[in-house]
Order: C-alpha cells, then sequence, then structure tokens
C-alpha cells in the first residue's frame, strides 16, 4: 500500500513518536509518506534527531499560524501526485486540511485518530471545528484509548468510532544492561534514579515532579529526558529547592531505550494525557510506573506494578513513588513487560491500522467497518 500519514509538526511528542513508529512497522511492506503541516525540513531535523534516520519521504508544508486554506489546495495537489491507497491525519489540524484535500483528491480510504480528548473538553469552537470536519472528511474515526472513544462518543453520537490503542516496538524496548545504560548516560550507578521522558512545556507536571523529589530521600535522583521552553525555568526551580545536583537534565535522547533500562522507577505527572507511550516504553523496558490518574493513563499501566496518583498533588506523587519502589524490591505477580507484550505490541496496532486502510468504503459511507 502506498500511505501518507499527516500530522501537525514533526517535534518530539507522543502523536509524532506513534507515528514514526507505525512507519517502522509498515516500511517493510508499504511505501510510507510523513507529510507536517508546520515546520521545515533542516529546522526540524536538527530539532529531533531521529527524523535522520527514516526510511520514508517527509514533506514539509510550512503552514503559519491561523486558518490557511491554501494549504488544502496544496495538499490536495500534492495527494494527486503521490496517489496514495489511504490517508491516516492525526490530530484535529491534519484531520481538517490533510482530511480535505484527500477527499477533493478521490482518495476513499481516510482514517483519522484522535490522541487525546483534553482540547475537545477545553473549548468549545474546536468541537465544532472538529465537528464540521467530521461531517465533510467522513473518516474511518480511530480513538487511541477507551478514555477517548468516551469523549468523543459524548460530543458526536452519531460518528461510528473504533478504537485502537496506542502501541510501542516491544522488540525495540527491552530489559537489559542497567548499569552500563547509567554509564553511557553519565547517571550516578550508586543511587535510586527516577525517570521522566516528556517535552519540557507546561502540563507536562514537572514541577510537581520537583516538589516531591524535595520530600523524598537525598539517594534518589531525577533523570529529564526531553527538551523544551520550561527547561531553564525548571533548572532554576531545582536551583531554588537545593535539588539541582539530583536532578539530572539530558535533554533529547536518540536511543530512548538505553534511558528506561538506566532508571529503577518511571514517573509521568502530566494533568492531561490521551494514553501516553512513555509509561509503555518503560515498562517494556521491565520498569515500573508512577503516573497521573488523567486521560487514558489507567488504561496504559500494569495493574500488578504500577501506580496511579491524582493530578497536581505533590504529596501524593511523592507517597507513590515511595510506595512503587518499596513494592518492586519484592518478588512481582507479574513483570510490566508482560502487561505490554499481552496488550500494546505495535505490530498488532499496525495491522488494525492497515485492515482499516484497506477496507475502501465507498465514499462519504458512513457504515461502520467490519470484522
Amino acid at each position: 500500500m502506498k500511505i501518507i500519514q499527516v500530522v501537525q509538526h514533526l517535534a518530539p511528542g507522543g502523536i509524532e513518536a506513534m507515528v514514526l513508529e507505525l512507519q517502522r512497522v509498515y516500511q517493510d511492506t508499504d511505501e510510507v509518506t510523513i507529510v507536517s503541516l508546520e515546520g521545515q525540513y533542516r529546522q526540524s531535523v536538527k530539532r529531533w534527531d531521529a527524523l535522520n534516520y527514516l526510511n520514508c519521504e517527509l514533506i514539509f508544508m510550512n503552514k503559519k499560524s491561523g486558518v490557511s486554506f491554501g494549504i488544502v489546495k496544496e495538499l490536495t495537489r500534492l495527494f494527486r501526485e503521490l496517489k496514495p491507497d489511504a490517508v491516516h491525519t492525526h490530530h484535529i489540524g491534519p484531520l481538517l486540511y490533510g482530511g480535505l484535500a484527500a477527499r477533493m483528491a478521490g482518495i476513499r480510504s481516510v482514517v483519522h485518530t484522535e490522541h487525546d480528548a483534553w482540547h475537545l473538553q477545553s473549548s468549545k469552537r474546536r468541537r465544532q471545528v472538529e465537528a464540521l470536519a467530521l461531517k465533510l472528511v467522513k473518516p474511518t474515526l480511530v480513538a487511541d484509548a477507551e478514555h477517548v472513544a468516551g469523549v468523543l462518543r459524548s460530543f458526536f453520537p452519531q460518528q461510528p468510532l473504533n478504537v485502537i490503542p496506542n502501541g510501542i516496538d516491544t522488540q525495540r524496548f527491552y530489559p537489559g544492561g542497567h548499569m552500563k545504560s547509567r554509564e553511557i548516560l553519565g547517571l550516578p550507578t550508586n543511587k535510586v534514579v527516577i525517570g521522566c521522558a516528556a517535552r519540557l512545556v507546561p502540563g507536562k507536571g514537572h514541577h510537581y515532579l520537583l516538589e516531591a523529589l524535595e520530600q523524598l530521600p537525598g539517594n534518589i535522583h531525577l533523570a529529564l529526558a526531553g527538551d523544551g521552553p520550561l527547561r531553564c525555568d525548571l533548572m532554576a526551580l531545582a536551583r531554588q529547592k537545593d535539588l539541582i545536583s539530583r536532578v539530572h537534565f539530558l535533554g533529547n535522547i536518540r536511543n530512548m531505550p538505553i534511558f528506561y533500562r538506566s532508571i529503577d522507577l518511571f514517573c509521568l505527572a502530566s494533568e492531561a494525557e490521551g494514553l501516553p507511550l512513555s509509561p509503555l516504553e518503560a515498562q517494556a523496558c521491565g520498569v515500573p510506573v508512577v503516573i497521573t490518574d488523567t486521560g487514558g493513563c489507567k488504561e496504559a499501566i500494569c495493574k500488578e506494578t504500577g501506580v496511579l496518583v491524582p493530578v497536581k498533588d505533590s504529596n501524593a506523587l511523592a507517597a507513590g513513588i515511595t510506595h512503587a519502589l518499596k513494592a518492586f524490591t519484592r518478588e512481582s505477580i507479574s513483570s510490566p513487560r508482560d502487561y505490554v507484550l499481552a496488550n500494546h505490541d505495535l505490530k498488532k496496532v499496525a495491522h488494525q491500522y492497515r485492515a482499516l486502510m484497506k477496507w475502501n468504503a465507498p465514499l462519504y459511507s458512513t457504515s461502520q467497518p467490519k470484522g
């Protein structure tokens, strides 16, 4: 198949990482093109090294902020030239621009995935835009979590809906080399290390992690994978709390399995999420997780070894970390990796998406795909 995936931008993040992971699975059998509405090639590759290692074509539309229906015309010409069998859009902007262009180009198979629900819950205008886009494009709609599906059903009850939980490459993310990984990353080998992989942006709750770390013993350190505009503010907060020697700002890491193998516990303190990939990646590497109970997070956690805590609560976060570190020293009933293998393997996810793409419904059909 010839598949075009459309994203808002190509920068380190959950949606974008999922698109790249799907491409790696598809590349053995399919021809894939990834279209980014925003950004330019050189800037994006410089910002995200992983783009250098993709075996597919990357196209950047360099869309500016605000509404730009000229992008629909450009995408329509592009799709007519490339003649894909299917277009897969991710999030509301790509649905509006990429979905409309796909229909104008006569493409019969359009799949759209919603990766979170907070943007719909927080803005009536976004709901109106999404309702219009769904009405015009009539894509095969997918939610990446039951939580997201529930919100979509509440706002768009007439829209047929599929649920395909996010998955990760379990052949890439696996346990091993704990101390060697620490040496590679320059992390202390004689401390307990909690890890977090998330962009340093508002909403990811890094300041709650620092507040929780302040309550924990001095032999517990925090390693942050990711970068963003809050880096300087978070470093200043760590200094203010006299934690700077215990917090390791690692920036964007290309080889993420090494990061997960280096830590003792993974922690994500987000204020809003869909179904995040990072806890799945950590658990696939055999690492237990403590994450906030928001969005689809409860669908991304091994119930035997993971801990859910309330959002925006550093005290609960510290208590959850303490409990998880103590509990996981005992013999566990099951490994967090077993949970990921059973529920979130990427090959199964890719197979489900390909099945939807191959379902060539008549243009504007509203019937539910079978199987």
